[in-house]
């Protein structure tokens, strides 16, 4: 999971913040989180303030090498979870990037720019709060990463749950090693829910297989994968998002249609064990010149 602290200037409550918390995930061993920081209206490059090093030092965090730096497109797509300091923070990002990835950090954060070291550390104690609940949020929450060879074998199994001609093992780790594919896989608690496969080849992407577990369906995970499978694409400049789905899968149709996608060819006879035509739905990222 991509975690984005998000402030105003980027040079006081959002370093804070995502100091603290990397801290705070090297001690209990949390793999797969990343944090980060920007500022809605930072200046780039400018360094954090005197006050916030020793507001953050007291929670184990040397945040003095952090520079500022804005929030831009690449950071909008490649993020998990936006962490803003204030509502309105996260009513301003949410207006432009929806609100399903946006969250306040606690109660609003107090801005301390300006203030003394006492107003600091106030402040420091506001988000160590809130980072304490965020914490527990993020190790229950499910979260999409690139899969690994540890997960193969689960992907394996839930193949076979999910399809006639499941891929074995030992096609999945040869996936691995294709530098054209990018499978990810959702976990929750180290346990593997879903996945889905892509291919992407001189900008064009395929999407080989999306598997859900039966008993985590109509739980938001295909939607997460979709997401991330979706944002991965633009930062790769892809131009497109194709995948064939049975005909009669009404809710993977639907699915794929809130993403965007649009039927725009089918398969004869491409599904077998029912034999059934396929639709070709596709997802343009980029406007044809």
């Amino acid at each position: 999971m991509k975690i984005l602290f998000v402030c105003t200037g980027n040079t006081c409550r959002s370093p804070m913040a995502e100091g603290i918390f990397r801290e705070m995930i090297k001690k209990e061993n949390i793999e797969n989180v990343e944090v980060s920081s920007a500022g809605i209206a930072a200046m780039a490059g400018d360094s954090v303030t005197e006050n916030a090093v020793v507001a953050a030092r007291k929670y184990g965090a040397d945040i003095s090498s952090h520079r500022s730096r804005a929030l831009n497109a690449y950071l909008v797509m490649d993020t998990d979870l936006f962490v803003c300091m204030t509502n309105r923070h996260r009513t301003a990002l949410a207006s432009a990037i929806g609100s399903q990835r946006v969250i306040t950090l606690g109660d609003d954060i107090s801005d301390p720019f300006g203030g003394d070291l006492a107003t600091y550390e106030k402040c420091a104690q506001e988000i160590h709060s809130g980072l304490l609940l965020l914490f527990d949020r993020v190790k229950k929450e499910t979260d999409v990463i690139a899969m690994k060879p540890e997960h193969v074998a689960a992907v394996a199994e839930l193949e076979k749950e999910s399809f006639s001609a499941p891929w074995s093992e030992k096609s999945l780790l040869e996936e691995l090693e294709n530098p054209n594919s990018h499978f990810l896989v959702a976990l929750k608690c180290g346990e593997v829910l879903g996945y889905i496969g892509i291919q992407s080849v001189c900008s064009e992407c395929y999407v080989t297989n999306i598997a859900v577990k039966k008993a985590c369906r109509m739980q938001g995970v295909g939607t997460l994968l979709l997401d991330r499978a979706f944002r991965d694409a633009i930062l790769r400049n892809d131009e497109f998002i194709s995948l064939e789905v049975r005909k009669s899968n009404k809710e993977a149709i639907s699915l794929y249609s809130k993403f965007g996608f649009k039927i725009e060819g089918e398969r004869k006879d491409f599904y077998s064990s029912p034999k059934e035509d396929a639709h070709i739905m596709t997802l343009r990222l980029r406007v044809e010149q």
